[in-house]
């Protein structure tokens, strides 16, 4: 039986030139406002077409289908994360549990102001997530997890690290992902970000205390 083949998810070519760079810019943009109307189900390339005013043709000459779309989408999404990770938790010139704080309001914030596209994206995930540009990226967020697990927790055993690691990302993608499906005010964002941050603290703190003893 052969292989099935899968759909091309990245970018036909790279724009290169001002105008193209405006035209990919355009695309992108009324790619998520169309994610966001619409969802995943009703996504489509002839929609993107219409709400960035150019011709199935234009969109075609960057992104060979609708799946390729959604994956640049998901993929500014996840370069955003990286940076954000790699910008908090990799500045050692800070106590690692006010890192973790710090991740934590972010990221939490970021879940609630940004919570219809993110569904959006999740829903259409089955197109891309076997991907290895999408496997890649995930690799990249969970080093820098890892990193500062093993910075935290320079005693513990490769179990106890995994299992911190698990907490640390099991608790802020699904909580972040159920805390948002319901609009929030600010304050209560922020009290909820560090009751938290409080109970991740609390237990690497132990942890901490553990592998010492």
């Amino acid at each position: 039986m052969p292989a099935k083949i899968k759909p091309l998810i990245s970018s036909r070519k790279e724009p290169k030139q001002a105008r193209s760079a405006e035209l990919v810019s355009a695309i992108v943009q009324a790619a998520i406002q169309v994610l966001e109307k619409e969802g995943a189900a009703r996504f489509t390339t002839a929609r993107v077409a219409e709400k960035a005013g150019v011709s199935v043709g234009s969109v075609y000459q960057y992104f060979p289908n609708k799946a390729a779309i959604l994956f640049r989408l998901q993929s500014d999404e996840w370069q955003q994360t990286l940076e954000t990770l790699a910008e908090i938790l990799g500045n050692t010139q800070i106590q690692p549990m006010e890192r973790l704080r710090t991740l934590v309001q972010v990221f939490i914030k970021s879940e609630c102001e940004e919570a219809t596209l993110r569904q959006a994206l999740n829903d259409a995930a089955p197109l891309y997530r076997d991907a290895p540009e999408a496997k890649e990226s995930s690799a990249m967020g969970d080093a820098i997890y890892e990193q500062f697990i093993a910075e935290v927790l320079p005693e513990s055993s490769a179990e106890q690290r995994r299992i911190a690691f698990e907490l640390l990302t099991t608790t802020l993608g699904s909580v972040g992902s159920s805390y948002s499906t319901h609009p929030h005010s600010d304050d209560d964002i922020r009290l909820f970000s560090d009751a938290l941050a409080n109970m991740l603290i609390a237990w690497l703190n132990a942890a901490q205390a553990e592998t010492a003893g």
